[in-house]
């Protein structure tokens, strides 16, 4: 990690169908091999089958699961003295989004329905539900961080 000086965020275009820069960094996430073309079309297909099985209007049911998966604690790695504590500290909101889309795309990869657009569609409304693999990730994160509350004195 570079410690002269932090890095510059560039700035993320908003999505062409609904004018959303949090649906445009989900698609940029969720690419591979530099193919956004195929990633929004999943994407967009996912919000589509959102659409007829909810009704409600898909943003909202997107931005709902987001905000359900986004930790609000993490433990970190801490070396003091030879030993290494696993120190509770606050989430960033900027990394509380980053982990909330990687943790649902990764749960929606390990899921098991046939075609992606499904898996990533029936684990947004999972976690729009409060339920699902993306909302255990941060139960699990959380409970971590509860368990070392005893190591919080180590905050830098």
């Amino acid at each position: 990690m570079a410690r002269r000086r932090a890095a510059e965020k560039r700035e993320v275009f908003k999505d062409p169908k609904y004018g959303d820069v949090v649906v445009s960094k989900f698609i940029n996430c969720m690419m591979y091999d530099g193919k956004k073309s195929v990633s929004e079309k999943i994407m967009y297909k996912a919000f589509d089958i959102i659409h007829g099985k909810e009704g409600k209007h898909c943003l909202e049911i997107f931005h709902d699961a987001l905000s359900n998966v986004r930790p609000a604690l993490e433990v970190r790695s801490r070396r003091v003295g030879g030993a290494t504590y696993q120190v509770p500290t606050e989430v960033s909101p900027e990394r509380a989004q980053a982990l909330s889309i990687r943790w649902i795309i990764n749960a929606a990869r390990g899921r098991h329905e046939k075609r992606m657009e499904e898996r990533l569609a029936n684990e947004i409304l999972d976690a729009s539900g409060g339920k699902g693999v993306s909302i255990k990730k941060r139960e699990d994160t959380h409970k971590m961080a509860e368990a070392n509350r005893a190591f919080a004195h180590y905050r830098w």
